[in-house]
This record gives C-alpha cells, structure tokens and sequence, in this order.
C-alpha cells in the first residue's frame, strides 16, 4: 500500500504547504526545498507532478491494500536531495532522520522523531524512480518555471552543449580487469561449492592470494632503462616469463572451474544456484576476453585495437573518452548532452552510448522541440557542426547558430560575423555554467551501477537543478519583497 502524500496534519501541527524555509541561507538545501515546496502550493502542478508519480506503482498492484510503503512525495524529496547536494545514501539518512526543515518537507510534525529512515529503505525506494518518469516531471516542471518567469508564450533560446560524467572505476589495465574477473569467478564459484558440500574450493582464499602474488609482481616490474642490449632482453624475458606465469594460473583455475559446473550441473541445482552460476558465466567471459588480450600484447607484440578493449568489467558502459581538455588526458565514463533555456532551466539532456556530439545534434532539438513548440533558436559549438546538421537544423528553427569548422567561405564569413550570430555565441557560454552547476551537485561521477541507474542518476540531477533554480528565483523574489517592505 502506497499513498502519494499524508495531508492528513495533526492539530496544533505546521502545515507541509506553508512551513517557513530560512531564506537568508545560501545553502543549496532551502533553495531545493523552496522548489518542492511550490510543487505543493501550485495546485496544477501538484496534479501532474502527482498522476506521474502514480505511474512508480505497477498496475497489478492494489496501492490501497498490504503493508503501507514508504509515500511517493517522500522519494521523489529523497531523491532529488541526494543529487542536489551530491551526498551519499548514507548522508541522505542521516538528513532525513535529524534535518529538522528536511523532515517537515517529508511531512513529519515538529514532535515526531518515532519515524526514522533505515538506509536500505531510502536506497530501494529511490532506485523505482525511473528515467522515463523523472524526464516527465522534469517537463511539466519546466513549464510552470516558464509561467513563474512570465515567459509561458514567449520564444525560447536554447544552447547545447556536452560533458563527460564519469563512472564509479579505477583506471583499467589489462592485467588489473583479469585479476578483478578472477576474484569473482574463484568467489563465487567458492560459494556455491560450500551451498552444495562440494570441496573443490575449499582452499578459495590461499587460491586468491596466489594470483594476487603473481598480479602484484607483475605490476612492480618495470622495464630496463640501460643501454646495455643484453641487460634490456633479459629484463624484457623477465617481465614475459612473470606474465606467462600469471597467464597459466588464471587458466588453470577457469579450467578447475568448468570441471566443477560440470559437477553442479549434474545435481540438477535450484533456480537460485542457476542464476548465480549464470552470473559465474559472464565473469569467466570477461576473464576468458582478458586472458587473450594479454597474450596478444604481451606475448606476440600485437597492438590491441580500441573496439576490442572493455574499461570495466562491473560498469560495461564504460567508454574512454579523450575532449582534448586542459590537463585532462581521458575521462571514464558517458558523455551527457544536455539543452537549456535563456533562464538557466535544462529543458532536454542525453546519454551519450558509442555516439558524439555532431550524430546527436539534431535528435537534441527535435527532442526538445516536440517538449517545447517555442523553441526558436539554439547554439551549438564547433564539434556539433556537419554540413548536413546545418541544413536540417535551418528547416527545424527559426535561428541556428553553429559555427563551421576550418576554413570559411565568403558567405559563412559574412553569416558568422552577423551581429546575430555573434550576439548568440556570446550568450552560448551560458551553458558551460549550467554544467558546472551539475558537476558540482552530483554529476561529476555517477554512483550508481548499471546503464539504467546511470540513466536514471543523470536525469535526477537534471530535474534537481531545475527544482533548484526556480527555488532561487522565488526566494530572491521573497526577499526582495522584505527588503521594499523594510524600505517603506
């Protein structure tokens, strides 16, 4: 059973739509509150916010019947608090059991500390938020903010722009990704033996830290500096003779494995022994891949191509991505694209998966057009430029600025040294702001774990930064109100 919100207050108790928000703080929380507090008091808003939020509950399930669940208000309060601030589950328990305004935004009264909040439980409540939903909210959240800045029916001006978030890895090497695969497959091969009374992994853990030995002689060997010819051949029969090594171990345990899922096989194991050992599987493939990567480079000279390599074993969405940035050689991660409005406002943003800037150009604005029948304009940098996406992009707006890359005709020249155009580029850097703000409250690294929580990670920190700025708009309306009253 799941309610949307408790309306139903105590008496003597503050209303969840009218408490007051300190609004001297700078701080990102009264602002992100302030934010949600207007999805209450805006009686439309609230109905659509609402009607999608229903949609978290499956369809076979009667909400009004079983053991209550946590209300629908309080995830999506939840979930936007952990990416507004970039904070961890655990952070975002602690706030929540103690944060005295976090916990009157979740409707609690000022004397209840009975309800807590186990980080398990705001952990698997946060997770049925998906990106679908999210993106929805995000929309109709959009237009309201478009209504509260008086600009409902007026053009909208966008600019495009894309960055890396990374993913939650260590830097990958070759002989790191088979180690980390090997660990898996002897762990939980080891725990299936011991579910079953099997012995063959009875000696798991003196198994580990032998390969970790030979993984960790490998990784201490450099190669000879000396000018010496022989001196440099026989530390380089050094270094293959240890991979060799590590090699032969890693495949006598896959082999020792597959022997014993014979073994298993035979007993004709559970359905809860077949899904592991079918996660058992996809570990010895990564292990498998990594083994012949190794031989290859090390061992017959071959240069590795880059569509053959994986950067994670865990997060296999994982891309190297090199922008060409200052200091930064290569990000590990997605890139996200995202469009945003002359008000600061993220209307349209996408994951990025094998694609780059200029492939997505045009998807970003139809997207964002059907979203926003009054977007007239956007402005794009060099890397969104084809000839092609020009000439599509001119049939889709009324203005598109994107400048071309290399050398100018008379006619690009002419158009690129408009007034127009050059009017737009400078607003255009206005989008490097809004990802900064991103990056700063939650999109620098994703925490979460598979393309689907990735997914979903970024479009909560969009919908948070937009729950955020309209936030701070109304709260510098507030006090501009005080200080004309103090004036008068």
């Amino acid at each position: 059973m799941r309610k949307i919100i408790n309306l139903q207050q105590n008496l003597f108790t503050l209303s969840i739509f009218d408490f007051e928000i300190n609004l001297d703080s700078r701080d990102e929380i009264p602002k992100l509150l302030i934010g949600l507090q207007y999805i209450l008091k805006t009686p439309d808003l609230r109905d659509e916010v609402f009607k999608v939020l229903k949609e978290i509950i499956p369809p076979e399930i009667d909400k009004n019947t079983g053991c209550p669940g946590m209300d629908l208000w309080k995830i999506l309060v939840l979930g936007t608090l952990r990416l507004n601030c970039n904070w961890d589950y655990d952070k975002v328990a602690e706030i929540a059991n103690e944060h005295h305004t976090v916990r009157l935004m979740l409707g609690h009264d000022e004397g209840d500390f009975q309800k807590r909040y186990p980080v398990q439980t705001v952990i698997d409540n946060v997770s049925l938020l998906t990106q679908d939903i999210l993106d929805r909210i995000n929309q109709i959240y959009c237009k309201y903010g478009h209504k509260f800045v008086g600009q409902e029916a007026e053009e909208l001006r966008g600019s495009c722009d894309s960055f890396v978030v990374e993913t939650d890895v260590d830097f990958p090497t070759d002989i790191n990704l088979l180690f980390k695969a090997m660990v898996k497959v002897i762990t939980i091969i080891a725990r299936i033996c011991d579910v079953l009374d099997i012995t063959d992994w009875r000696q798991f853990k003196f198994n580990l830290k032998t390969i970790k030995r030979l993984f960790n002689k490998i990784r201490r060997m450099k190669h000879s500096s000396s000018k010496n010819p022989e001196k440099k051949a026989e530390r380089e029969q050094l270094i293959i003779e240890a991979y060799q090594s590590y090699l032969e171990l890693a495949e006598s345990f896959l082999v020792k494995v597959g022997i014993t899922i014979n073994k298993i096989n035979e007993m004709n194991p559970d359905i809860l022994i077949q899904v592991q050992l079918m996660n058992l599987n996809r570990f010895m493939v990564h292990a498998r891949r990594q083994l012949d990567q190794i031989e290859r480079r090390v061992i017959d000279g071959e240069k590795i191509p880059h569509d053959e390599k994986l950067f994670s074993i865990f997060e296999e969405h994982t891309e190297w991505i090199c922008k060409g940035k200052a200091g930064v050689r290569q990000e590990l991660g997605l890139g996200v694209c995202i469009l945003k409005d002359q008000f600061g406002f993220i209307l349209h943003h996408h994951v990025m998966e094998n694609e780059k800037d200029d492939e997505i150009a045009i998807l970003m604005v139809v997207q964002a057009k059907k979203k926003y029948s009054t977007l007239k304009e956007c402005s794009f940098d060099r890397g969104f430029y084809t000839p092609c996406n020009k000439k599509e992009l001119k049939k889709i707006l009324e203005h598109t600025v994107l400048p071309k890359k290399g050398k100018l005709s008379a006619i690009d020249k002419e158009e690129e040294h408009s007034e127009e155009f050059i009017k737009a580029r400078h607003k255009h850097s206005a989008v490097e702001s809004s990802i900064n703000a991103l990056e700063n409250h939650g999109l620098d690294r994703c925490r979460d774990h598979g393309i689907d929580g990735f997914k979903r990670y970024v479009s909560l920190a969009v919908l948070a930064r937009n729950i955020q700025l309209l936030g701070h708009m109304i709260q510098q309306k507030e006090l501009n109100k005080q200080r004309r009253r103090k004036a008068a």
